[in-house]
């Protein structure tokens, strides 16, 4: 209740003051005196509890098919486990509505309704230095990330994403994840898309064996393929942010789905979520395009380090040949591969073929 309406309507109608007077006094007009006591006679004292300005109509205001139709959106998007926000929903219902309302109104219809949790302890994005590439195939990102299936047996889901494009270049599943399946995954996704300039990971084990003081046979890879390996600071995920985003966006997928039972059927999960990922969903940081869209518009990068040259030595070791025996091998691709040699450490053949490593 309004004190200062009270006070003056019982001045007045108790102790018999004049409105002029008290409208001087506590510098308010007569006319809003006039209204109090109006009020005051139509509802008593509940009257003069002040009352809201909001319109009784409003031109602008959204259809309540058009508040139905985002409300079924945003529950068929969030049931299958794709992204349900605002410009989600704002791309899909510009599909279906010749006007479709801003994202700030969809946001505030969600609000609304309560499907928006506020998460006001989240880091503004605005406090991030981003960074993208410019081209497709100029920087990859790959990351290996923990998965179970619907025994309860853990598994890891190997991922490598296109920087510029954000295309999902392979999402490969395994029971642990091992070096050898991180370069079978890399060359096949080149072979699709074509070798990047670079690739971006964290320091896990199967990506370089810099902790170790060795190299990995992904590195070695890179290396044979002119690629530069680049590598995050350590316990600094940002810096695979895309990547550590686009395993959020997978797992929320799968969380609708009905648990695997087997790496095959995980594998079906992982390929499907990925052509829906890069031909149908809208990417917010591309403005709405999907993935393979700016990937098939922009020229390609391509490795500008020369291929390193193959090292060739000879070895004497009694487990590759025989016992007094030297062979000549090939180290740079990753794998000592046995020339049979004469006794005067000559090979057998006028020019050896290093082997590359799978």
């Amino acid at each position: 209740m309004s004190n200062r309406g009270r006070y003056i309507v019982e001045a007045i109608v108790l102790e018999h003051r004049s409105p002029s007077e008290l409208a001087r006094t506590h510098k308010v007009s007569r006319s809003w005196i006039y209204k109090m006591l109006e009020r005051f006679e139509q509802g008593g004292y509940a009257s003069l509890e002040p009352r809201s300005r909001r319109p009784r109509s409003c031109s602008h205001q959204v259809a309540a098919k058009v508040q139905k139709l985002i409300i079924k959106l945003r529950c068929e998007l969030a049931a299958a486990g794709h992204d349900a926000g605002p410009h989600t929903i704002h791309f899909h219902l510009s599909k279906k509505v010749s006007e479709p309302p801003s994202v700030a109104t969809i946001w505030r219809i969600l609000k609304r309704h309560g499907l928006v949790t506020p998460q006001p302890q989240k880091r503004p994005k605005s406090s991030f230095i981003r960074f993208a590439a410019k081209l497709p195939n100029e920087t990859w990102q790959a990351d290996a990330t923990p998965w179970m299936l619907a025994d309860g047996s853990p598994v890891e889901i190997l991922n490598f994403l296109d920087d510029c494009s954000r295309v999902a270049l392979a999402s490969s599943c395994f029971r642990t994840v091992k070096g050898h399946d991180v370069a079978h995954v890399f060359h096949a996704a080149a072979n699709t898309f074509g070798l990047p300039a670079s690739l971006l990971t964290d320091n896990g084990a199967v990506f370089t064996g810099r902790q170790r003081r060795g190299k990995v046979i992904l590195e070695l890879e890179l290396e044979r393929l002119g690629i530069v390996p680049k590598h995050s600071t350590a316990y600094h995920p940002q810096t695979c942010g895309k990547v550590e985003r686009f395993h959020q966006t997978l797992k929320r997928f799968l969380k609708k789905q009905r648990p695997a039972r087997s790496l095959a059927e995980l594998q079906h999960q992982l390929d499907i979520f990925r052509a829906y990922y890069n031909n149908v969903r809208p990417h917010r940081a591309l403005n709405r395009q999907t993935p393979m869209a700016v990937f098939n518009a922009l020229i390609k990068a391509k490795p500008l380090n020369q291929p390193a040259p193959v090292d060739h030595r000879v070895r004497h070791d009694k487990s590759i040949a025989s016992a007094g025996s030297p062979c000549a091998t090939s180290a740079g691709s990753g794998t000592f591969a046995s020339v049979p040699c004469t006794r005067t450490g000559r090979s057998t053949f006028s020019s050896p073929t290093p082997t590359s490593a799978s």
